[in-house]
């Protein structure tokens, strides 16, 4: 996510969180994680969609312009995952990381979840600050299986 606040500039009154994936703004979402956020560069559109619709999500809306995204992807009961975390460039310094992050961890819907967890580069204190988050207690335990470029391989150039 980058800059996590700054003194100088005021959250603006304006922007809301919203949490119906219906009202985004898939061109937006769409070019801010594929051509925007280091993590997801390159992701195609398609994928972009499909994590969507099977993620709980957050937009930041100043009117009807989207200006943020963040989603959780969650069984509902014991674990919840916490990615693509974006607020636009124009609009960083002004406390909206904070306000996504405050959304999800309020969430109804994440109430009960026991788990949540995240990973950043850059932004480990907005996290601290906001959700409570902390470094994992044993990242030893914790394994992948990374096929992010064949399968970006497998869907062609970004649309």
């Amino acid at each position: 996510m980058g800059s996590q606040g700054s003194p100088g500039r005021a959250e603006p009154p304006d922007v809301r969180v919203v949490t119906d994936p219906a009202e985004f703004d898939l061109d937006w979402v769409a070019t801010a994680l594929s051509e925007r956020a280091y993590w997801a560069l390159g992701r195609p559109r398609d994928m972009i969609v499909r994590s969507l619709e099977n993620s709980l999500c957050y937009g930041l809306f100043e009117g009807p312009r989207q200006v943020g995204i963040a989603r959780v992807v969650t069984d509902g009961a014991t674990f919840g995952w916490v990615c693509d975390v974006f607020v636009d460039e124009a609009w960083r310094g002004r406390g909206l990381g904070g306000r996504l992050v405050d959304a999800i961890v309020a969430d109804p819907r994440l109430a009960d979840v026991p788990r949540l967890v995240l990973a950043t580069r850059d932004a480990a204190d907005l996290y601290e600050r906001h959700g409570g988050f902390a470094p994992l207690a044993h990242p030893e335990r914790f394994m992948e299986r990374d096929r992010r470029r064949a399968v970006q391989r497998s869907h062609g150039p970004v649309t």
